[in-house]
């Protein structure tokens, strides 16, 4: 599914001689940008905050864009970008990690495209890996899970087992409480709500009573099921506490958004480089969400300390 966004821009060339000096207009190196992902714009909350991303740009810009949805096959992305730069567009993003490989590839085809995508290892002159260091913010919401837990069973639901959060989030349940069990569950998969809720139905068998859903599209669905059942959650990529406030202790935020505008506006004045590129809560680009009342003001103010030092040396809690 295509979907075509442009703003009007228009253009008002005057030739003032004053003193034989001249003005013109300058503009910069991007004329289109685009988005593909896998599934639709509307998915919460990873494809949404990327497609805000993309609006941004749009916005501060002043270039037309486009999002291409439900883009999961090679033969498709193949396709898709091949119409797009067809049709002009010269900086692609790639909303998913799973579009790493073969952006590698097309960029060997379009030496003069520029590919952005998510969390991968793949680089070149001409495509970038914008990455988020996660493994922080996983140990912070341990943290929090640890220090709410009555049962000290706490669970967390991530879609593959390389994710750097699911290793910060084991070290800061043990450093906050090391008589807490964490329990894990993986789904193999970010948008598979069936199995994401059979994994939550084991971990609340074995009376986990806090639970860090970590994939993209399943937060929202395992937080209100942990809503109904009295089991807190920690939110995941977007601040999700008005989903269930009762519930949801905090959330672990990547401003996926803002670091679109950020690439855009490097290649826009010709700095983007091809490169991995990690951003973390020393950049501001991961933040914690609102606190609920159900977390003490002592604790919340020990946990942003916490984060502050981590900040500033780079180390977390049990590293010093």
């Amino acid at each position: 599914m295509r979907r075509t966004y442009s703003i009007a821009i228009l253009l008002i060339i005057g030739m003032i001689v004053v003193s034989g000096c001249s003005n013109k207009v300058e503009s910069g190196n991007l004329y289109k940008a685009a988005m593909i992902m896998e599934g639709e714009m509307e998915d919460k909350p990873w494809n949404q905050k990327g497609y805000n991303g993309l609006l941004e740009i749009e916005k501060k810009l002043g270039v037309e864009i486009e999002v291409i949805e439900d883009v999961s096959t090679e033969a498709e992305l193949s396709e898709a970008v091949s119409d797009l730069v067809e049709e002009g567009t010269n900086l692609i993003f790639g909303h998913s990690s799973n579009y790493g490989e073969a952006f590698y590839n097309l960029s060997q085809t379009y030496t003069d495209i520029h590919f952005v995508y998510f969390n991968g290892n793949y680089y070149r002159n001409n495509l970038t890996s914008m990455n988020f260091n996660s493994h922080g913010m996983g140990f912070f919401a341990g943290m929090i899970a640890s220090s709410a837990t009555k049962t000290k069973e706490v669970g967390i639901i991530a879609a593959y087992q390389w994710q750097p959060e699911i290793e910060g989030f084991y070290e800061g349940v043990k450093y906050q409480n090391p008589q807490a069990n964490v329990r894990m569950e993986f789904i193999y998969d970010w948008n598979d709500s069936e199995a994401a809720i059979e994994a939550y139905d084991r971990l609340k068998n074995h009376e986990v009573d806090v639970i860090y859903p970590a994939g993209d599209a399943i937060s929202e669905d395992i937080i209100k099921l942990a809503g109904d059942d009295g089991i807190y959650a920690i939110g995941f990529v977007s601040d999700q506490i008005n989903v269930e406030p009762e519930t949801v202790l905090t959330s672990t935020v990547q401003h996926v958004d803002r670091l679109y505008v950020l690439a855009a506006e490097k290649f826009n004045e010709g700095s983007l480089k091809g490169e991995i590129m990690t951003f973390d809560f020393t950049d501001d680009y991961i933040t914690m969400g609102e606190f609920s009342n159900s977390v003490p003001k002592y604790f919340q103010q020990r946990l942003l300390d916490y984060i502050e030092k981590y900040k500033e040396t780079g180390l977390l809690p049990n590293q010093y």
